[in-house]
């Protein structure tokens, strides 16, 4: 991105992070970083996914928010429901995004290719791991880092849709049903691995943000496109008649495909939280304990805490071997990678090439 349009978005995400108390100031820290590490790519479409996430995220966590407090406890005193974000948090969610970035940049500047950004489109079935950045020369087209694009666009579908449906989904007039069991019982409302069709409808939508904005502002390689690279690339068919022109079809296709697939991250991730995380629940009320700031929860009340009437506790399902944060990042490394081995294997690009 242009320096005089970085410098001013940035401010003003962290401006509107800090109004908001939607980030503790470790999480703002670690978000400016994070967000200066997406503006720093010459394509604005990365930085743009941060900002859609961002807004979406905090959007619906602030939904009926007084609601979701009275549905779950807090481990620490408080009202349940979500607070302020950590760092930890942060990382969690968009760790794995601001890594492929990072790698693709000190792979732009490497190739000599990081300066004018209207020099280059993508080509459909070229460009895998940062979805947008192809080199053209002289010569026919070669293909620059074919995976990297769509690793982070596969990150932010399944972390969007992974909080949409946290957020929203606690909110269903209908119990969850705990996806690890064998018989789908129904589990208080918070429990990990808990899911409900509201939940799930509320994580394909947020993909969905994704997979627009990504649509919107992806440099596809089209026949009206005026870039240099567009002007050398000289096969003019479509990518379903077998060329590797981007047209209405294949864009459609492209939206389907990240937001199924960030659904699917959603699904993942409950399959992950059912496991492996352990959801403590109030054995008087019945309600979900929530760790701050995602973290693992104790069985023993700690001494001297009534956040939730000092009565027992007990593991209503998961292993306890991760916290949530835990859960959120190996969600967020498998999508990534998946949908690069996915769409390795649909475009027949290598896997070699994102090195």
């Amino acid at each position: 991105m242009h320096p005089y349009i970085a410098v001013p978005a940035v401010a003003v995400l962290v401006f509107r992070a800090t109004r908001s108390e939607s980030l503790t100031p470790a999480g703002i820290v670690t978000a400016t970083i994070t967000a200066v590490i997406h503006a720093l790519h010459p394509w604005s479409v990365f930085f743009a996914l941060l900002v859609v996430f961002f807004i979406g995220g905090t959007g619906v966590t602030k939904v009926k928010h007084d609601v979701k407090a009275r549905l779950t406890h807090s481990s620490i005193g408080a009202s349940g429901g979500e607070g302020p974000r950590s760092y930890i948090q942060v990382l969690a969610n968009s760790g794995m995004g601001s890594l492929l970035v990072f790698l693709h940049y000190r792979q732009l500047l490497a190739r000599g290719q990081a300066g004018d950004a209207s020099q280059a489109c993508w080509p459909y079935g070229g460009d895998l791991l940062v979805v947008g950045i192809v080199r053209y020369s002289p010569a026919p087209p070669e293909p620059l880092l074919p995976l990297q694009a769509l690793m982070c666009s596969s990150n932010y579908a399944a972390v969007a849709a992974d909080t949409f449906s946290s957020e929203l989904g606690i909110l269903s007039k209908s119990r969850p049903r705990l996806v690890t069991s064998w018989n789908l019982r129904e589990v208080p409302p918070g429990t990990n691995g808990g899911v409900s069709l509201v939940g799930t409808l509320a994580g394909y939508l947020g993909a969905f943000t994704i997979a627009v904005t990504s649509a919107l502002l992806l440099p596809f390689c089209w026949s009206g496109s005026n870039s240099a690279g567009a002007k050398l690339f000289r096969d003019t068919r479509s990518g379903l008649q077998g060329g590797s022109e981007w047209g209405i079809q294949e864009i459609l296709l492209w939206v389907a495909a990240v937001t199924i697939w960030g659904g699917l991250g959603s699904l993942l991730d409950s399959f992950l939280g059912g496991w492996l995380q352990a959801s403590v629940v109030n054995a008087r009320t019945g309600k979900v304990i929530e760790g701050s700031g995602g973290a693992m929860v104790p069985v023993q009340a700690p001494q001297g805490k009534k956040d939730d009437g000092n009565a027992s506790r007990r593991v209503e399902s998961g292993l306890g071997m991760l916290d949530n944060n835990g859960v959120n990042i190996g969600m967020a490394i498998t999508m990534s990678v998946g949908g690069m081995v996915a769409a390795s294997y649909v475009w027949d690009v290598p896997l070699r090439s994102i090195f």
